[in-house]
């Protein structure tokens, strides 16, 4: 009776997030999670259930102050370690919090770090497309709207270039195949578009 990973996560997630953005917003970085888990040979199981999992406690503790201790990952990271999740998992959610003070040194916890921003930001731009489709979405349009400031403001453009430079992996690249990711899970993301 050994569950997948990513069925555990999903579970804790919808238990922890009431907030359909915040739901669609973790499944798409799962949604890259695994992607980039499958293109290197990665355990794309526990990769997804790392992108479930990052913000499960985001928006009951949100931590906007930024506490390098308190709020949001800690709360969610010291509940899954009491439920007997793996270290390895702890550690890529804490990473991912800049002001947690854990330094990204796996693949996994690099990779998190690469497709948080990016999978809102693509999300994002796909919303404002007349379609409302991940399927119009490509690499160009989504470094010209990372060039204006206004758009999607709340999303941190330097952690998405310092994302794909950590990954080793060039930036264009790396939207390509978070575009790719977000494609493939269209209808769950709502990002299917309106009919033609």
């Amino acid at each position: 009776m050994n569950e997948p990973l990513g069925a555990r996560a999903l579970q804790i997630l919808q238990e922890w997030v009431r907030s359909e953005s915040l739901r669609k917003h973790c499944y798409a970085v799962a949604d890259s999670m695994k992607h980039f888990a499958q293109l290197r040979g990665e355990d794309a199981d526990l990769w997804e259930a790392v992108g479930l999992l990052h913000d499960m406690d985001y928006e009951r503790h949100p931590n906007v102050e930024q506490s390098p201790t308190e709020g949001h990952p800690f709360i969610g990271v010291a509940w899954l370690r009491e439920n007997r999740w793996s270290e390895e998992v702890c550690r890529a959610i804490l990473s991912h919090a800049a002001y947690a003070n854990v330094s990204r040194e796996t693949p996994l916890e690099k990779t998190l770090c690469a497709v948080d921003e990016l999978s809102s930001f693509i999300v994002a731009v796909a919303l404002v497309r007349p379609t409302k489709s991940i399927h119009d979405v490509d690499v160009r349009a989504v470094k010209k709207k990372m060039k204006d400031k206004a758009f999607a403001r709340a999303v941190n453009r330097e952690e998405i270039v310092r994302g794909a430079e950590q990954l080793g992996m060039p930036l264009d690249d790396v939207i390509a195949e978070v575009i790719a990711a977000l494609k493939a899970d269209a209808d769950r993301l709502g990002l299917a578009g309106t009919a033609s």
